[in-house]
Protein backbone atom coordinates (compact mmCIF):
# COMPACT_ATOMS: atom_id res chain seq x y z
CA UNK A 1 0.00 0.00 0.00
CA UNK A 2 1.13 3.85 -0.89
CA UNK A 3 0.67 5.10 2.54
CA UNK A 4 2.07 8.57 1.60
CA UNK A 5 -0.58 8.71 -1.32
CA UNK A 6 -3.05 7.46 1.24
CA UNK A 7 -2.32 10.27 3.60
CA UNK A 8 -2.61 12.76 0.79
CA UNK A 9 -6.12 11.39 0.07
CA UNK A 10 -7.18 11.60 3.55
CA UNK A 11 -5.99 15.48 4.07
CA UNK A 12 -8.13 16.67 1.03
CA UNK A 13 -10.98 14.49 2.27
CA UNK A 14 -10.46 16.40 5.83
CA UNK A 15 -10.88 19.65 4.56
CA UNK A 16 -14.03 18.39 2.61
CA UNK A 17 -15.46 17.43 6.03
CA UNK A 18 -14.21 20.53 7.60
CA UNK A 19 -16.07 23.14 5.16
CA UNK A 20 -18.97 20.92 5.39
CA UNK A 21 -19.57 20.35 9.04
CA UNK A 22 -18.47 24.51 9.02
CA UNK A 23 -21.09 25.00 6.27
CA UNK A 24 -23.60 22.97 8.43
CA UNK A 25 -23.38 24.70 11.98
CA UNK A 26 -23.63 28.15 9.75
CA UNK A 27 -27.07 27.03 7.96
CA UNK A 28 -25.76 27.83 4.92
CA UNK A 29 -25.28 23.99 3.71
CA UNK A 30 -28.65 23.19 1.93
CA UNK A 31 -30.58 25.50 -0.45
CA UNK A 32 -27.56 26.58 -2.61
CA UNK A 33 -24.03 25.15 -3.31
CA UNK A 34 -22.09 27.44 -1.34
CA UNK A 35 -18.84 29.22 -2.43
CA UNK A 36 -16.86 27.68 0.23
CA UNK A 37 -17.47 24.56 -0.63
CA UNK A 38 -17.04 24.79 -4.06
CA UNK A 39 -13.80 25.86 -3.53
CA UNK A 40 -13.06 23.24 -1.87
CA UNK A 41 -14.13 20.90 -3.90
CA UNK A 42 -12.47 22.65 -6.99
CA UNK A 43 -9.27 22.39 -5.00
CA UNK A 44 -9.59 18.92 -4.73
CA UNK A 45 -10.57 17.75 -7.88
CA UNK A 46 -7.09 19.34 -8.69
CA UNK A 47 -5.14 17.87 -6.30
CA UNK A 48 -6.49 14.76 -7.40
CA UNK A 49 -5.97 15.33 -10.78
CA UNK A 50 -2.19 15.74 -10.21
CA UNK A 51 -2.50 12.72 -8.13
CA UNK A 52 -3.78 10.58 -11.08
CA UNK A 53 -1.44 11.97 -13.21
CA UNK A 54 1.58 10.34 -11.46
CA UNK A 55 0.01 7.30 -9.75
CA UNK A 56 -2.86 6.63 -12.49
CA UNK A 57 -6.45 5.79 -10.40
CA UNK A 58 -5.72 4.79 -6.52
CA UNK A 59 -7.11 2.13 -6.27
CA UNK A 60 -7.81 -0.31 -4.04
CA UNK A 61 -4.51 -1.94 -4.85
CA UNK A 62 -2.80 0.98 -4.14
CA UNK A 63 -4.90 2.63 -1.09
CA UNK A 64 -7.00 0.01 0.05
CA UNK A 65 -10.93 -0.35 -0.04
CA UNK A 66 -11.05 3.23 2.41
CA UNK A 67 -8.52 4.93 0.56
CA UNK A 68 -10.38 4.04 -2.46
CA UNK A 69 -13.61 5.26 -1.41
CA UNK A 70 -12.04 9.04 -0.79
CA UNK A 71 -10.68 8.75 -4.03
CA UNK A 72 -14.01 8.39 -4.81
CA UNK A 73 -15.56 10.78 -2.58
CA UNK A 74 -13.27 13.56 -4.42
CA UNK A 75 -13.68 12.97 -7.90
CA UNK A 76 -18.01 12.54 -6.93
CA UNK A 77 -17.65 16.51 -5.37
CA UNK A 78 -15.99 17.48 -8.38
CA UNK A 79 -19.39 19.59 -9.73
CA UNK A 80 -17.43 22.32 -10.61
CA UNK A 81 -14.85 21.08 -12.96
CA UNK A 82 -17.01 19.43 -15.78
CA UNK A 83 -13.82 18.06 -17.56
CA UNK A 84 -12.22 16.72 -14.50
CA UNK A 85 -15.21 14.96 -13.24
CA UNK A 86 -15.51 12.98 -16.88
CA UNK A 87 -11.90 12.27 -16.70
CA UNK A 88 -12.42 10.71 -12.98
CA UNK A 89 -15.31 8.57 -14.10
CA UNK A 90 -13.19 7.02 -17.01
CA UNK A 91 -10.27 6.36 -14.44
CA UNK A 92 -12.66 4.80 -12.14
CA UNK A 93 -14.82 3.03 -14.48
CA UNK A 94 -11.63 1.07 -15.57
CA UNK A 95 -10.68 0.65 -12.29
CA UNK A 96 -13.84 -0.65 -11.56
CA UNK A 97 -13.87 -3.15 -14.60
CA UNK A 98 -10.45 -4.49 -13.32
CA UNK A 99 -11.66 -4.95 -9.79
CA UNK A 100 -9.52 -2.08 -8.64
CA UNK A 101 -12.74 -0.33 -7.42
CA UNK A 102 -16.15 -1.46 -6.09
CA UNK A 103 -18.40 -1.51 -9.09
CA UNK A 104 -20.79 1.12 -6.83
CA UNK A 105 -18.44 4.05 -6.78
CA UNK A 106 -18.75 4.37 -10.80
CA UNK A 107 -22.46 3.53 -10.63
CA UNK A 108 -22.64 6.81 -8.13
CA UNK A 109 -19.98 8.70 -10.14
CA UNK A 110 -21.78 7.78 -13.05
CA UNK A 111 -24.80 9.49 -11.78
CA UNK A 112 -23.88 12.35 -11.18
CA UNK A 113 -22.61 13.15 -13.99
CA UNK A 114 -25.49 12.52 -15.43
CA UNK A 115 -27.36 14.86 -13.14
CA UNK A 116 -25.30 17.27 -13.52
CA UNK A 117 -25.87 16.93 -17.16
CA UNK A 118 -29.86 17.20 -17.08
CA UNK A 119 -29.83 13.97 -18.18
CA UNK A 120 -31.72 10.72 -16.76
CA UNK A 121 -29.59 8.13 -13.95
CA UNK A 122 -28.91 4.42 -14.71
CA UNK A 123 -29.50 3.77 -11.04
CA UNK A 124 -30.78 6.74 -9.51
CA UNK A 125 -28.95 7.78 -6.61
CA UNK A 126 -28.28 11.30 -6.87
CA UNK A 127 -32.02 12.68 -5.31
CA UNK A 128 -33.14 16.66 -6.04
CA UNK A 129 -36.44 18.46 -4.78
CA UNK A 130 -39.36 17.49 -7.77
CA UNK A 131 -41.92 20.27 -8.38
CA UNK A 132 -44.18 18.75 -5.27
CA UNK A 133 -41.32 19.66 -3.03
CA UNK A 134 -40.93 16.19 -2.54
CA UNK A 135 -37.24 14.71 -3.09
CA UNK A 136 -37.33 12.08 -6.44
CA UNK A 137 -35.00 12.01 -9.29
CA UNK A 138 -35.20 10.94 -13.04
CA UNK A 139 -34.18 7.74 -14.03
CA UNK A 140 -33.82 5.95 -17.62
CA UNK A 141 -35.74 2.67 -16.95
CA UNK A 142 -37.74 2.61 -13.81
CA UNK A 143 -39.18 -1.29 -14.29
CA UNK A 144 -35.49 -2.18 -13.84
CA UNK A 145 -34.00 -0.03 -11.45
CA UNK A 146 -33.41 -2.37 -8.45
CA UNK A 147 -32.08 -5.12 -10.48
CA UNK A 148 -29.72 -2.31 -11.99
CA UNK A 149 -28.93 -1.21 -8.36
CA UNK A 150 -28.23 -4.69 -7.38
CA UNK A 151 -26.26 -5.41 -9.87
CA UNK A 152 -23.72 -2.78 -8.26
CA UNK A 153 -24.23 -3.81 -4.60
CA UNK A 154 -26.76 -0.56 -3.93
CA UNK A 155 -29.60 -0.82 -1.50
CA UNK A 156 -33.17 -0.96 -3.54
CA UNK A 157 -34.53 2.59 -4.33
CA UNK A 158 -37.15 3.25 -2.01
CA UNK A 159 -34.86 2.12 0.61
CA UNK A 160 -32.43 4.74 -0.29
CA UNK A 161 -34.78 7.70 -0.79
CA UNK A 162 -36.07 7.16 2.62
CA UNK A 163 -32.79 7.09 4.04
CA UNK A 164 -31.77 10.52 1.95
CA UNK A 165 -34.98 11.52 3.82
CA UNK A 166 -34.12 10.81 6.78
CA UNK A 167 -30.54 12.09 6.80
CA UNK A 168 -31.58 15.62 5.31
CA UNK A 169 -34.33 15.94 8.03
CA UNK A 170 -31.87 15.24 10.62
CA UNK A 171 -29.17 17.78 9.07
CA UNK A 172 -32.09 20.37 9.10
CA UNK A 173 -32.19 20.71 5.82
CA UNK A 174 -35.67 20.58 3.48
CA UNK A 175 -37.52 21.87 -0.10
CA UNK A 176 -36.45 25.12 -1.22
CA UNK A 177 -39.33 28.00 -0.47
CA UNK A 178 -39.14 29.10 -3.78
CA UNK A 179 -38.38 26.22 -6.00
CA UNK A 180 -39.01 27.81 -9.42
CA UNK A 181 -35.86 30.31 -7.90
CA UNK A 182 -34.05 27.35 -7.12
CA UNK A 183 -34.02 25.30 -9.86
CA UNK A 184 -33.52 28.49 -12.15
CA UNK A 185 -30.33 29.19 -9.96
CA UNK A 186 -29.15 25.26 -10.09
CA UNK A 187 -29.48 25.96 -14.10
CA UNK A 188 -27.35 29.45 -13.99
CA UNK A 189 -24.80 27.17 -12.26
CA UNK A 190 -24.91 24.36 -14.07
CA UNK A 191 -24.07 26.87 -16.90
CA UNK A 192 -21.54 28.70 -15.44
CA UNK A 193 -19.20 25.50 -14.92
CA UNK A 194 -19.90 23.98 -18.26
CA UNK A 195 -22.17 21.62 -18.05
CA UNK A 196 -25.02 22.79 -20.40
Amino acid sequence: MDKELLTKLENLKREDIKTRNKLLEENRLYGTYDEMMQDIHIKNAQALDELISIHSWPGISKVGLEGSRIAWLIAQHANCTPDLQRKFFTYLSKAADDGDAPKKQAALLGDRIRFNEGKPQIYGTVFDWDANGELSCKVEDPEKLDDLRASVGLSPFLQALEEEKTHIKKEGGSAPSDLKAYKQAQLEWAKRVGWV
